[in-house]
């Protein structure tokens, strides 16, 4: 156990906040072409699966680049790891503000380097883990999870602030956020005291990660948890704009409720693992998921079924994120968190790219959703039966003693 568990709490939680502000500027920046996909393809005449492809570019390179980051940031930890990826995360915002937005091909070389943004995850597990007892990991790192409503703060303001000034007022004004972060980030702070810092080479680190059970496992888990939400909050508002015939504005706020729900859960997830097995609150909500795809599966009306499959899987999709970091949190060795975060987190955005190329080739061969969502069951099915007879119910990791 590191001298982080005698810091006192309020010194804890300003350092958590900060980082969960972080995380949020960060999301905030990687989801911005999703809001706006749907005009990009008018302007562009954009097929359904350059459409998918544009927004599941920054997804990728977000989730593989946290991998190296991960790495990075249990060598040099968050107090310098949290800034750089913010100020180099200016530069594709930049980029695709003022030059970015006229050929899809200009877009996705800006979509490719904004996914260096998504790769600030992999800096706040660790950095948050380090800073709390492990019988209260599981809810202050789902507390830094629910920054990832910095894709609810895209939904929200982008198509809006375009409306009301040009395609360059979101970006400029994300950028202008993640300089003022930062800034405030480098003066205020602090890695916690005792952090262990592992001396190895980074090839050794990430081969020694790669060796853990608990690598692997909680990849699985949240592969379908999160990336079922970064799927979800990326190509939700196409979905309904397409089944539904929703306009983009109504759309972008539906797809902003599903990315609030999940946010509020997150911490919820952690909170419930802190007390009860992670595993147990994952498999409740695979079930959860699974009975919502199910349903959706049908295209049932918007109201009420419609719109109760889609939060009820909102709620399971944030709950079981935040669980799978528990898991994490009780199994991963202390000096390989931040190791152990960028692969798993790696797991979890690249299982958010793959989930919309397949619906939009689904629809585009067959104009429907419902193989697509029943696939979805199908996955979550396989990560329940995984939860319950690999992980054993959480039996397999210590529960920390309160």
């Amino acid at each position: 156990m590191s001298s982080s568990t005698t810091v006192p709490t309020g010194r804890a939680n300003l350092m958590l906040a900060l980082a969960t502000l972080g995380f949020a500027v960060n999301f905030w920046a990687w989801a911005l072409l999703s809001p706006l996909a749907a005009r990009f393809q008018t302007a562009l005449d954009l097929t359904s699966i350059q459409q998918a492809l544009l927004v599941a570019v920054p997804v990728v390179v977000g989730s593989l680049g946290r991998i190296p980051v991960g790495a990075l940031a249990d060598r040099f930890g968050g107090r310098i790891m949290f800034p750089l990826v913010s100020l180099v995360t200016i530069l594709p915002v930049l980029y695709l503000g003022l030059f970015g937005q006229d050929a899809l091909a200009s877009l996705l070389i800006g979509g490719f380097f904004l996914g260096i943004g998504g790769t600030v995850f992999a800096v706040g597990v660790p950095f948050v883990n380090a800073w709390f007892p492990p019988h209260r990991r599981g809810f202050a790192v789902g507390v830094f999870g629910a920054g990832m409503g910095g894709t609810a703060i895209s939904a929200l303001t982008t198509v809006r602030l375009v409306d009301a000034g040009s395609t360059a007022t979101p970006f400029l004004l994300t950028a202008g956020a993640l300089l003022a972060y930062a800034i405030v980030a480098w003066l205020v702070m602090r890695d916690a005291p005792g952090r262990p810092v592992p001396t190895a080479p980074l090839a050794q680190r990430l081969a020694a990660t790669m060796r853990l059970k608990i690598t692997w496992q909680a990849s699985a888990l949240y592969a379908v948890a999160f990336g079922g939400y970064v799927a979800f909050s990326v190509y939700l508002p196409a979905y309904l704009k397409t089944a539904y015939g929703l306009t983009q504005a109504d759309a972008a706020n539906r797809m902003a409720g599903f990315v609030l729900l999940a946010v509020i859960m997150r911490p919820v997830g952690g909170w419930l693992s802190d007390r009860i097995a992670p595993a147990r609150v994952l498999a409740v909500a695979l079930v959860v998921v699974i009975a919502g795809a199910v349903l959706q599966s049908f295209t049932p009306g918007l109201a009420p079924l419609g719109t109760i499959a889609f939060l009820a899987m909102a709620a399971a999709l944030g709950a079981g994120s935040g669980a799978t970091f528990a898991l994490v949190a009780q199994g991963a060795p202390a000096n390989q968190v931040g190791s152990v975060t960028g692969v798993v987190g790696a797991a979890g955005g690249l299982g958010g790219f793959i989930p919309p190329l397949v619906m939009g080739s689904i629809y585009g061969q067959f104009g429907s959703y419902a193989l697509g969502l029943a696939l979805l069951a199908v996955v979550a099915l396989a990560a329940l039966l995984l939860d319950v007879i690999s992980v054993g119910g959480g039996s397999r990791f210590p529960r920390p003693t309160h």
